[in-house]
């Protein structure tokens, strides 16, 4: 059976838009989950009575684009910094960009019409696609439908099958009822109370006991469009240095994504400052800094009068953010440059994931902005550390929805993991989230001001941390296997 009639093409186009946009609402920070299974259940609906891979394609493109549009609204924020100069691009980086991502969401309903099992298809093709997309093209995983968990006990399971069992949990509730009718709506609300009633249990278990060593997070509240103004550079740098200097010293200081406006190469002097202001004690500086004609965003942990003990670059880069693909080129021939990168073209990555050694503080895997992403690279650090640390600049992302998803991605690493996370952000959101991904403390958004805490515990090695997205593609096969199956009843 095809589309009711009285649903002709148009109208099937608009309501998979439709559905698309509702189930965006999922993410931070509306959070309702519900919403998103009620409209992936829309969605997998029309894809099964689509006449066809081509309906079913336009089908999944519509509701990918719809989703996406919603979901990265805030893609706009980083061209109004200067809207002068770059404001007449926002509208065509989020059509593009929102197109562009929904094509994964109509080639999985393309290819959910080849095999007999099409709703269990299209769940297998949209999870394999998905997690394909957060790795070719350098990889873009943000806004995947197993965020919508991010907060709530299920988000307990990404111990196990990562981001990507998030999202087949929510797939799976939302295709039940489309295969099975009133059966299947009972087997989606079973699915649901176990996830729940396991994700309680699990956070209900006791953790390892809170460090001793004091943190002092600081938040300097810089405003993007000032952030970089010569004028306003030693005010920024004073904020810093106050915050810091406040009561008895912390053991270790921490200062977001390129909180300095200078580089310690062509103004040595700041590093005596931040160190005075600590007395001595280390402090972690999201700056940037230049080596051989190279620029690097960069996290430098200075001690003592001004030494630097340990150093990451970062090297997971925003694309057109960060750096332009063969910039070089770009920039000598048509002087393109990146957004984020204040000298130079662009920034140059450095050498990969690195755990610094920062001796009684323990070992710390730092990430800076949007590596927090990526599942992969965590994975893929040397050596496990104690505790994970992002430092970032979330003023790009505006003040409605980007740096509150940002900060939901970064929680879900501490899960994954079973580290805690010390997060320390510009304007927010600065949080100290525990090894189940809990917030413990937080500062406001938007405001400035510092934070002293603790370090909580560490969990052992979870099986993602040992296995990655393994488990989860052997279980994707299998479901496979299970979509090959002819069913009793045909919607053809």
């Amino acid at each position: 059976m095809l589309l009711a009639p009285w649903l002709g093409g148009r109208r099937r186009l608009a309501l998979a838009f439709a559905l698309g946009c509702l189930a965006a609402f999922g993410q931070a920070p509306w959070g309702l989950w519900p919403l998103t299974i009620l409209a992936m259940a829309g969605v997998i609906w029309l894809v099964v009575r689509a006449d066809g891979a081509r309906a079913a394609f336009w089908i999944g493109l519509a509701a990918g684009t719809g989703q996406f549009a919603v979901a990265l609204s805030w893609i706009i924020e980083p061209f109004l910094i200067d809207a002068a100069r770059d404001g007449w691009m926002a509208p065509f980086a989020l059509v593009l960009l929102s197109g562009g991502l929904g094509l994964f969401w109509g080639g999985a309903a393309a290819l959910s019409v080849l095999v007999p099992q099409r709703a269990l298809g299209f769940v297998v093709a949209f999870l394999a696609l998905e997690w394909l997309r957060g790795v070719i093209f350098s990889g873009f995983p943000w806004a995947m439908v197993g965020h919508v968990w991010i907060g709530t006990p299920v988000d307990q399971l990404a111990a196990f099958a990562g981001p990507s069992g998030l999202s087949l949990v929510l797939l799976l509730a939302a295709a039940m009822p489309v295969l099975w009718h009133w059966r299947g709506g009972a087997a989606s609300g079973l699915l649901l109370v176990a996830a729940f009633g396991f994700g309680v249990w699990r956070l209900d278990q006791p953790l390892p006991e809170t460090g001793t060593a004091t943190l002092r997070l600081v938040q300097p509240n810089a405003e993007q469009s000032l952030k970089w103004d010569q004028a306003l550079a030693d005010e920024f740098l004073n904020r810093l240095l106050r915050l810091t200097a406040e009561g008895t010293p912390a053991d270790l200081t921490i200062w977001p994504e390129t909180a300095v406006p200078f580089m310690l190469e062509y103004a040595p002097s700041v590093a005596g400052m931040v160190t005075t202001a600590s007395q001595g004690r280390p402090v972690a500086v999201g700056i940037q800094r230049e080596e051989a004609g190279r620029f690097y965003n960069s996290i430098r942990v200075l001690e003592g009068d001004g030494v630097e003990r340990a150093r990451y670059d970062k090297h997971h880069l925003v694309p057109f953010g960060e750096y332009v693909p063969l910039g070089d080129l770009a920039y000598d021939w048509f002087g393109i440059t990146a957004f984020a990168a204040q000298a130079g073209a662009s920034y140059s990555a450095g050498p990969g994931p690195q755990v610094l050694d920062l001796g009684p503080l323990g070992r710390v895997l730092p990430l800076i902005c949007y590596e927090a992403v990526f599942p992969r690279l965590l994975n893929a650090a040397p050596e496990r550390a104690d505790w994970l640390l992002q430092v970032t600049n979330d003023a790009w992302f505006g003040v409605r929805t980007g740096p509150f998803q940002h900060f939901d991605q970064a929680r879900l690493r501490a899960v994954e993991q079973g580290l805690p996370l010390i997060r320390v952000a510009n304007t927010g959101v600065t949080a100290v989230i525990d090894a189940r991904g809990r917030v413990i403390a937080s500062l406001p958004f938007g405001t400035m001001g510092a934070l002293d805490t603790h370090v909580p515990g560490a969990l052992p090695p979870t099986p993602y941390a040992r296995w990655g997205d393994g488990p989860f593609l052997l279980l994707l096969a299998g479901l496979f296997v299970l979509a090959l199956l002819r069913p009793r009843h045909s919607f053809h």
